[in-house]
Parts: structure tokens; sequence; C-alpha cells
């Protein structure tokens, strides 16, 4: 059975553009990227107003698609807000050849310095930044060889990309997304990738996946921290035990003490700096299958394991640092079901970058609006305002609504 047609974008079904007055000389920088072989002038689609295409693709839930972003483009209203002519399909689809997204970075770094912390996890005890640092699967469509050559043991195609998020903590935004093909293996691992990215003064907040000697060692040998959860079969040696607290009693502390790990190791692949190691009493977990294949992942014996290279704050701090490390699953379901990037526009990675440094824009506008965490609320009022179902005072309303009282 045929799927139901698309409706097409309408001038009414896009309002709220003078938003975006306030973003255009965000992207005014990038007006002249790409026009190097453009010798005669042609070019009608230029990388701001690309930009701009897709921060309306990301807040209006009527722009649903590349095509969408082509008929949203013809619109009058459109033209006149977001200073472009009519794209056509063929100049969105070049976008991944002529324009350059480590640009993009820049902005998000401008950005970032404007953010002020919402929470503060580490309560003054860890100086870093906090830094969640996770990766997630995107699926795309796949031609034809791919269908048939790439597929796993259950029958699923591998065509799809992953993205390596850095996820400021304290701030609720995404600071950093890296793509890569969906094998997480060799060059794409996620440990390798972290690896590249590192900066000093963050302290990294990571699954059992990274606990990995020589990535502990290049993150401490950086000047960073890290909070590291470690596998249930992790062997060490109990170097010293410090006592407990009634506060870290409360908090369902087992254990700290500095470890020693890799003892049965060559000296090289040896950590070489203190480790410190935090037992927390949880939930057991059993591994259970998915109905589409899989696991939910390794048992628990209910003991979570973490290490730090932090040896001097008070344990039940870590213990909340990796709490928070959840928040980069809780950015993931934002970035997929809400903000909408389980569809990619492009299956092209420059294209794909593209789309997930506009995310991370996206999340920050609204931090930078509202002074809070991106929330579902508030980014349905949002787009409630550029469907022209909210006007602009009550955007304003439900965002003065958000913002903390003076004390």
């Amino acid at each position: 059975m045929a799927g139901k047609r698309k409706q097409k974008v309408r001038e009414q079904d896009v309002t709220g553009l003078k938003f975006f007055d306030r973003l255009l000389p965000l992207f005014e920088r990038l007006h002249d990227v790409g026009c190097r072989r453009d010798t005669a002038g042609n070019r009608t689609l230029h990388f701001d107003q690309y930009c701009m295409l897709v921060l309306l693709y990301l807040f209006n839930p009527i722009v649903t698609s590349l095509r969408a972003i082509q008929q949203a483009s013809e619109l009058k209203n459109v033209q006149r807000k977001l200073k472009c002519k009519r794209a056509s399909l063929g100049s969105l689809s070049e976008a991944t050849e002529v324009f350059e997204p480590e640009l993009l970075r820049e902005i998000i770094g401008e950005l970032s310095k404007q953010l002020k912390p919402i929470k503060n996890v580490g309560q003054d005890h860890v100086k870093h930044i906090l830094t969640a640092v996770d990766g997630t699967v995107v699926k795309t469509l796949t031609s034809i060889t791919e269908a048939a050559y790439l597929k796993n043991i259950h029958g699923n195609t591998k065509s799809a990309w992953r993205i390596h998020a850095h996820f400021d903590i304290d701030r609720h935004v995404p600071t950093q997304m890296d793509v890569t093909v969906g094998l997480n293996s060799g060059k794409t691992d996620e440990k390798y990738v972290l690896r590249k990215a590192l900066q000093a003064d963050h302290c990294y907040v990571m699954d059992r996946w990274y606990a990995e000697f020589l990535l502990w060692n290049d993150i401490n040998a950086i000047g960073s921290s890290y909070v590291c959860r470690v596998r249930d079969n992790s062997a060490y040696d109990v170097l010293e035990e410090r006592p407990l607290s009634d506060a870290a009693r409360e908090a369902d502390i087992l254990f700290d003490g500095i470890v020693r790990f890799g003892a049965s190791s060559k000296a090289a692949a040896r950590p070489n700096h203190p480790i410190r190691l935090i037992q927390i009493k949880t939930s057991s977990h059993t591994r259970r299958g998915k109905y589409e294949g899989g696991a939910t992942g390794p048992s628990s014996d209910g003991i979570l394991r973490i290490v730090t290279n932090l040896v001097d704050a008070p344990v039940e701090i870590i213990s909340d640092i990796y709490e928070h490390r959840w928040t980069v699953e809780i950015f993931f379901r934002f970035f997929k079901h809400i903000l909408g990037c389980r569809h990619l526009l492009s299956q092209d990675p420059v294209g794909i970058e593209i789309q997930t440094y506009m995310a991370i824009i996206a999340c920050m506008l609204i931090s930078l609006w509202t002074g809070r965490k991106p929330t579902l609320r508030t980014y349905e009022m949002i787009c409630y305002y550029f469907t022209g179902m909210a006007d602009e005072d009550e955007l304003i309303a439900h965002i003065e609504k958000l913002k903390p009282q003076p004390t």
C-alpha cells in the first residue's frame, strides 16, 4: 500500500521568522564559504542560508525533510527573513561538497562562553569542566549494495553513523559531536575518537566501554580528570582503604580506597598515576534479550565500581558526578526524538556533521533564551511559535516563567 502523501509546506505553516533576525549576524561570517570555485558568481545558496534553513527544520515540525526545506525556501516570507533565494534540491544536496562544517565549531565555542552553569554538580570540589562522553548510532537508508552485503547476524543492515558527543553537565548542553561510521572499532572506536578530542581542565565522565588504562593515562597527562565505571570482574590490588563518613554511607558507598590495576600487564600498559576505586550499592541487573535482537547489557552483581584520578574529592561527590553521566543519554533522546535527528538530511558525513552541529547550536540557543536546560515543553512552545499556534507574547511569558526568580 502506498504511503500517505506528505503535505506541502505552505506560507501559513511557517511563521515567527522575525526571531531569526537575531541569529543572522551569528552566521554572516559563513556567507562566502564554498564560493572559491564560483568565479561567475552564480551561487544562490550560501552556507549561512543553508544553516538557517536547517535551523528552520529543527524548530518547525512542519518542515520534516530535505524536500520540505526546499519547499519552505520557495515561500516569500522565508526568503525575506532568511535573506535567501529559492533553493533547489540539487543545491541543497551539493551543500555537503562545498561547505565546511568545522567552521560551525567556532560559533559553538562562542555560544558556549555565553552559557552560564545551571547546576554545580562538583560543588566546587572539582575545578574541571564536567563532561559526559558517549556515543549513539543513527541509522540511515541503505543502497541496494549495502542492503545486500552489510548485515549483522540478526539480518539488520549496518548502514549507520555514530555520533560521539561531549556533554557539559553543569550547563546541560552538548559542546562537541563527532561523526564516524557506525562500527565501534579501530579508528571509529569511541575510545579512539575521545583520545583525539581530549582537552585540558575537563573531567570526563564515562561508562565502562572507556575503561582502558592508556586512555586514563592520556587524560591524566593532559591535565584533566576522569570518573569512569569499570567492569564487575575487574582485577586490582587494594593499596589503601579509606574510612567512610556518615555522608558516604548515606549515599550507599561501600568502599573507598586507592588501588592498583594492571599487575599482570606490561609496565608500559599499566596506569602510571594513583587510581581511586569507589564501590556503590545499586540494583542488580540480569542480562536480557531484546525483541529486535541484541541484549540489554552485561549482568551486574549490584555493586557499581567507579575509578577516578580525583583522589582528594569527597567520595559522595564522585558518586554524584557519575550519576549525572545519564544526562548525555537524556540529550541523545532529545537529539533523536525531539529535534527530529533520527531522520538525517544527508547520508554524507559532511552533511551529517552540519546537521549535528546545528542541533548543538539549537540546544545552546534554547538555553540562552530561557536560562534553563532544553526541555520538551520549551521546545514545543518554540515550535508552536514557529507554526503560528502561539504568539511572541506567549512565548516570552513561557520563557519568563522558566527563568530563576531573583533571591
